[in-house]
């Protein structure tokens, strides 16, 4: 949702932000009181962030809030699934796989990937 380019920040994206993240309950245990209040302003005074500085603010704290709420299974997809997934794809373009390239974008293999390097963790 929020990359490094220039993003434009409406009120109903920080309030689903917001929502999700007390759903989860990481509002509370990561974000500081200061944080809070500045998401909380925000979604009362604006409707469409057009401050660089407020955009940059925001984005800083909707980035900790998403990177909070992500799943086990998603950071590990993230982290070590894509790479497992990269490495079999190439072994198998060596051994004569056509169709292996397709692998590594595949969403399903690098979830069965992770899911089976999870389980070989102690």
């Amino acid at each position: 949702m929020l990359g490094a380019r220039r993003t434009l920040l409406v009120r109903s994206q920080i309030v689903k932000v917001k929502t999700r993240a007390l759903r989860k309950g990481v509002w509370f245990r990561v974000l500081t009181k200061a944080e809070r209040a500045c998401v909380e302003l925000s979604i009362v005074v604006v409707e469409r962030v057009r401050s660089c500085l407020l955009r940059r603010v925001l984005t800083s704290i909707l980035k900790k809030l998403e990177a909070a709420m992500e799943s086990r299974v998603q950071r590990l997809m993230r982290e070590t699934g894509v790479r497992l997934a990269s490495k079999l794809s190439q072994i198998a373009q060596k051994w004569g796989n056509e169709s292996a390239f397709l692998w590594a974008g595949d969403s399903g293999f690098v979830q069965y990937l992770t899911i089976n390097y999870m389980n070989e963790l102690p």
